[in-house]
């Protein structure tokens, strides 16, 4: 019998630039973004600025968290408590947390079978809503080109949440760039990892004026260098709250000394991806979400569903993976566990709207993480023990 014996919860060791720059910042004891030197604008300015270079934007704010960065975007493009917020149904718990921490209202959008927004429905629900916090969840890109067109024309406002997606692009185009304000993650297992931390990309210089306050800038708008001049913010000092959430600059030295590996490293993720999936495919009962050509990718998740089974049946699968060594995620379960939630599960937002297609696809649905320490054998060792569990089934 096939076990799998390494964690898919380990990541690789940061660069030993990450490394090395760390602790020259441990070493200087100028921890927090604004104890700064005249000779060296802080590991956070710098940050900011080489990021937005990288993504193309010409503003950039870095946060504490990637659900910071989410609500100070919000605030900062005008969602206020009560007004409704369009989102995915299938997302993850920090994104209508994120909206619910603003005071507004998630209006949540079915999902297609490749687990994408259901465009049909979005176009339906534009009218009723200002905002578009748009999840690209588990790297999988819609059709930019009809959502923009239908937030032309309702006059909504796109929010794109790239936590998946950092490095990904839809018809050569950056994911990140569709929106006017978009957000990553750089939690432990994103694509870049300082633990926790969030990146904020913008072009608009009000709205980054905006959220540089929110963030807790207190008067010391001119350490930041992926911004506007100093002055244009300080006319917003006194009329906007502070909300501390501000990245350190430990977190982003170690983020500085990763950017320069990240395309490879999106390039080894899809490596691991392919053998995955072709494996995947070759294996009867195990259907995969269908891939947009003009989508570019990161697979650093593997999604695929079990359309033939029962929700007891799939929990016995995945129970039986995990004995084996194999971890893995089922969107179908009736309680959330780990990482993982319903959005009819989240309370806190009321009476939900129940989403015939989201939850026929959530009961079928499996998630497994593609971690960079795994090698293309032992992907295929994955791919074989998922297919001697599922055989016991067939």
């Amino acid at each position: 019998m096939k076990v799998f014996e390494k964690s898919f919860l380990q990541q690789e060791p940061l660069p030993a630039a990450a490394i090395h720059a760390v602790t020259e910042v441990m070493q200087s004891g100028r921890l927090h973004r604004y104890d700064t030197t005249p000779e060296h604008p802080g590991e956070v300015a710098l940050l900011e600025q080489a990021f937005a270079a990288y993504q193309g934007s010409r503003y950039c704010l870095a946060c504490a968290s990637g659900g910071y960065a989410l609500y100070i975007a919000m605030l900062a493009t005008g969602v206020k408590p009560g007004h409704r917020v369009l989102c995915n149904a299938f997302t993850l718990a920090p994104v209508p947390g994120a909206i619910h921490n603003c005071g507004a209202i998630p209006l949540l959008v079915d999902t297609c079978p490749d687990l994408t927004i259901d465009l049909d429905d979005l176009e339906q629900k534009a009218s009723q809503a200002e905002y578009l916090m748009l999840s690209h969840m588990r790297g999988h890109i819609g059709d930019m080109d009809r959502i923009t067109a239908i937030c032309r024309q309702h006059k909504v406002i796109l929010i794109e949440d790239c936590a998946h997606t950092l490095g990904a692009r839809w018809d050569g185009r950056r994911s990140g760039s569709f929106g006017e304000v978009s957000c990553f993650s750089t939690q432990t297992y994103k694509h870049l990892n300082s633990g926790e931390g969030g990146l904020l990309v913008t072009d608009d210089p009000e709205l980054i004026a905006r959220a540089i306050v929110l963030s807790g800038s207190y008067m010391l708008f001119d350490r930041h260098l992926a911004a506007p001049d100093a002055a244009d913010i300080a006319a917003l000092a006194k009329t906007t709250p502070n909300y501390s959430g501000r990245m350190d600059n430990m977190r982003a030295a170690s983020l500085l000394g990763q950017l320069p590996c990240l395309d490879e490293n999106c390039q080894r993720w899809n490596e691991r991806y392919g053998v995955l999936s072709e494996g995947l495919a070759r294996i009867d009962g195990i259907t995969q979400p269908v891939r947009d050509p003009r989508e570019h990718f990161v697979g650093s998740s593997i999604q695929f569903f079990l359309p033939d089974f029962n929700q007891a049946e799939i929990i016995a699968f995945v129970d039986a993976c995990a004995d084996r060594g194999v971890q893995l995620k089922y969107f179908g379960r009736d309680e959330p566990q780990g990482y993982t939630s319903r959005y009819d599960s989240w309370g806190y937002l009321g009476q939900a709207e129940q989403l015939t297609q989201t939850n026929h696809l959530l009961e079928q649905l499996i998630d497994m993480r593609v971690p960079l320490t795994f090698d293309l054998d032992d992907c295929q060792l994955i791919v074989d023990i998922i297919a001697e569990v599922l055989g016991e089934y067939v």
